[in-house]
């Protein structure tokens, strides 16, 4: 009997050959069923994805196969929309997976890649050719200036068809197959449980350091074999420090290199990286006093505050909106419930702040030009993130900001919460 099939939805990591399998899956259910659409929705007939090894455009990684970690000498994509499909062909001096291999007929060398993309064009005819070039997106304007440039020579008059693939690139690094989304709640739960872990066993009060326990929570993911895509934060709030203006925004005060101490409010940002996907989570905890059995009352009603704001922001979040109608849309309805809030909630899933709409961002709560214009699609992944602040009677009426973000998936049926939504403070003994 065949192996059966890796199940991605396992808490524990895949082993890294159950992942690339996990991966090769995907990609060929992703080229069979979701390429043909987004080609379709975006009017491109032929998406030219290249790069060379050493300077990779953000979404080549995403087509190539498990077992390659990166582009070999220079890869060259072509996915041609046909009445069939989606044919995918390579330009590569090795075999790349689910694509149909193309060589230069002298195989000289690398001007003979560019000869053989001329003629797939020309017997292709595609009236439009969707390269990688965005003034708006970063993760959309991989085609180096070089390769551009040997491009549009080596096309000649076929040069005149080529149209950026904005759109096209940011709707294929967006959306996730529902495989992907059950994995993802496997991988955020993961991401709760070391968050969890860090709380109740890494601090020890009077002696653990903010910069110890972001380090802790690094080695913690990279010994479980989930590399962090970025390095962990811890930020602490106390009575008696108030919050300071940072570019028009209300943020704590405490070094990042303090104590932690007893009656701290401690707040954690992680995302770790597996399956070529990634999270993007943050977690809070308070540090009881001696005799504390519970957290003030003011931080209790500062989180359920949050939870409401949560849950104003989903209820905007409108496939069909842009991401600054959805910002707008959750601040006028915080400003109704008189709740002090700032959103910044953007996609997460291969990159950890992804392609698409981005709602917000914690220094630019009045829209954000060109990625906040992108509009909202089902089957995409967010990091719901945003911060609420509101007087603690128990601080003396010091003002609290409370920084909240988990993964939610926008299906057809509505937004679910990955893994679970997370509620409440973890209390931390007084040591």
């Amino acid at each position: 009997m065949p192996p059966a099939e890796p199940d991605a939805t396992r808490t524990v990591p895949l082993p890294l050959r159950e992942q690339a399998a996990v991966r090769d899956r995907w990609l060929s259910q992703r080229l069979l069923d979701l390429l043909p659409v987004l080609m379709d929705r975006t009017g491109i007939d032929l998406w030219i994805v290249a790069g060379r090894e050493g300077n990779e455009d953000p979404v080549l990684g995403t087509l190539l196969p498990g077992a390659w970690l990166s582009a070999r000498r220079r890869t060259v994509l072509l996915l041609h929309r046909s009445d069939d499909g989606v044919t995918p062909v390579a330009v590569s001096r090795y075999p790349v997976g689910q694509f149909l291999p193309a060589t230069a007929e002298d195989g000289a060398g690398p001007a003979g890649d560019w000869e053989v993309v001329r003629r797939f064009v020309e017997q292709a005819q595609p009236a439009r050719i969707g390269i990688d070039v965005s003034t708006d997106v970063a993760l959309a304007d991989g085609l180096s200036h070089t390769e551009h440039c040997a491009l549009v020579v080596a096309l000649g008059p076929y040069a005149d068809r080529l149209v950026p693939a904005e759109q096209l690139a940011v709707g294929w690094l967006e959306t996730r197959l529902p495989e992907e989304i059950a994995a993802l709640h496997a991988l955020n739960r993961l991401t709760h449980e070391v968050m969890a872990e860090a709380f109740t066993t890494a601090v020890v009060p009077g002696s653990t350091t903010a910069i110890d326990l972001a380090w802790w929570l690094r080695q913690r993911l990279h010994d479980l074999g989930v590399e962090p895509w970025f390095q962990p934060s811890v930020a602490l709030q106390r009575a008696g420090v108030p919050l300071v203006e940072q570019n028009g925004a209300l943020l704590p005060a405490v070094p990042y290199d303090a104590v932690i101490e007893s009656g701290d409010l401690v707040h954690c940002d992680v995302g770790l990286t597996s399956l070529g996907l990634r999270t993007d989570s943050q977690g809070n905890a308070y540090v009881l006093r001696p005799g504390e059995t519970a957290a003030p009352e003011g931080l209790d009603l500062l989180v359920a505050e949050g939870r409401h704001m949560q849950d104003l922001t989903t209820a905007e979040l409108i496939p069909g909106r842009t991401g600054n109608e959805v910002l707008a849309a959750a601040r006028a309805a915080a400003a109704r419930a008189g709740i002090d809030a700032d959103v910044y909630s953007h996609p997460v899933g291969v990159h950890g702040h992804g392609a698409g709409p981005a709602i917000g961002r914690w220094d630019e709560q009045d829209g954000v030009p060109g990625a906040g214009d992108h509009r909202v699609h089902v089957d995409t992944v967010f990091a719901l993130e945003l911060a609420v602040r509101r007087a603690v009677p128990e601080w003396g009426g010091q003002c609290v900001r409370l920084g909240l973000e988990q993964g939610i998936a926008l299906t057809a049926a509505g937004v679910e919460y990955l893994d679970v939504r997370r509620a409440g403070l973890v209390l931390v003994p007084a040591g």
